[in-house]
């Protein structure tokens, strides 16, 4: 299957808050985004990157060099749209070879107004990010002249203190249902959920899953009669999200199972008394190793995350230490000593990425049925 792409001449630019300027070629819908300029190490998976909630607000660089080869399909969404604000990429494969593809990359940006840039040196550009931290960028790639570009990127405010998972949540709850008669139920809250999260809480348990806007408060989260409460994974600072979910999670404690991926681990460690705080240039691919230090087991897992929980101010007569990123020794995992809750600051449903944490909603179901027993 060969998908032709249109000719241009016309340039495209992508220019940081420090004034490093790229310059490549214009691909996607045309137009201007502003974000936070982030890279994400994944090999594949660029889809699923794309329609991940926890991009909102982001420009992604994809730091492997090809992206495209296998073109897109619904098949792979995990959400109903692209959330990135911007997708940066060394070279567009004008090639789509794969039996499931249904369509391009560049006409699927196109068509949900995502604009591109390629031709780009994107390891200069991951380097830097390295070096000098993720940072307020925009992307332009319409002919919009780059003092243009500038002048919009001053009035831009960043994503700190926003409350993004607020715009992602669904408006109104939903059920995912499992293949089979369900053992249990699941209330979700959603804070930028991945439909393969609710997929495999569904078809692991197996469980009917409710997907409950992240504003849920406790009361009507147990009225849903739950076996257990999934805190989802969700974009952006954690810390406007638990101005009105920290205490949804602490009148959840204690009276249902909680399991919490990413922005769920954030706000539970903050509904704890616990600070987060902002990483340099975070933590985005599947290949970032994780150690069990229960187990001393290590286990290769998807990431996405920019802000993480500091492990010092969590209370160790509240909390046990359990994950830690053997990349530079963050929190990656927590377990409450007194309560059935646990969370992990990475992608168990690997979507995209390795499948070495799935067990986790294994562990999830474990818990819940030692919960009933007592």
């Amino acid at each position: 299957m060969v998908y032709l792409f249109r000719a241009v001449t016309d340039r495209a630019y992508l220019i940081l808050e420090d004034g490093r300027t790229f310059t490549g070629r214009p691909w996607g819908h045309r137009g201007v985004k502003t974000g936070e300029v982030v890279f994400n190490t994944s090999m594949t998976g660029y889809q699923e990157i794309l329609t991940d909630p926890s991009y909102a607000e982001q420009i992604v660089t994809m730091t492997v060099p090809h992206v495209g080869n296998y073109g897109v399909t619904a098949l792979d969404e995990e959400s109903q749209r692209p959330h990135v604000n911007g997708f940066v990429v060394r070279e567009v494969s004008r090639v789509v070879s794969n039996h499931r593809a249904e369509g391009d990359l560049d006409s699927y940006l196109t068509g949900h107004g995502v604009p591109g840039i390629s031709g780009i040196d994107t390891r200069a550009l991951t380097r830097h990010i390295r070096t000098a931290g993720a940072m307020r960028g925009i992307i332009g790639n319409d002919g919009t002249p780059p003092e243009e570009l500038k002048r919009l990127l001053a009035g831009y405010g960043g994503l700190t203190g926003l409350d993004l998972a607020g715009r992602v949540s669904c408006d109104a709850p939903y059920d995912v249902e499992s293949d089979g008669p369900p053992s249990y139920h699941v209330v979700a809250l959603d804070f930028g959920i991945k439909r393969n999260i609710a997929r495999l809480l569904a078809s692991r348990g197996p469980a009917r899953v409710t997907v409950v806007p992240g504003t849920t408060s406790a009361a009507d989260v147990l009225a849903l009669e739950p076996d257990g409460v999934m805190l989802s994974n969700g974009p952006g600072d954690p810390e406007p999200v638990a101005e009105y979910a920290a205490e949804t999670i602490r009148g959840l404690l204690g009276k249902v199972p909680v399991m919490g991926i990413c922005m769920g681990m954030q706000v539970l460690g903050l509904a704890l008394g616990g600070t987060t705080y902002k990483l340099k240039f975070g933590h985005r691919g599947g290949n970032q190793p994780v150690m069990d230090l229960r187990s001393r087991k290590v286990e290769v897992t998807a990431q996405n995350h920019g802000f993480a929980v500091d492990a010092d101010s969590l209370s160790t007569t509240e909390v046990e230490v359990t994950h830690r990123n053997l990349n530079d020794g963050t929190l990656a995992g927590f377990a409450c000593r007194k309560v059935p809750a646990f969370a992990v600051q990475y992608h168990p449903e690997a979507s995209p990425g390795p499948h070495d944490a799935q067990h986790l909603f294994d562990d999830f179901y474990k818990m819940i049925g030692e919960f009933r027993r007592h």
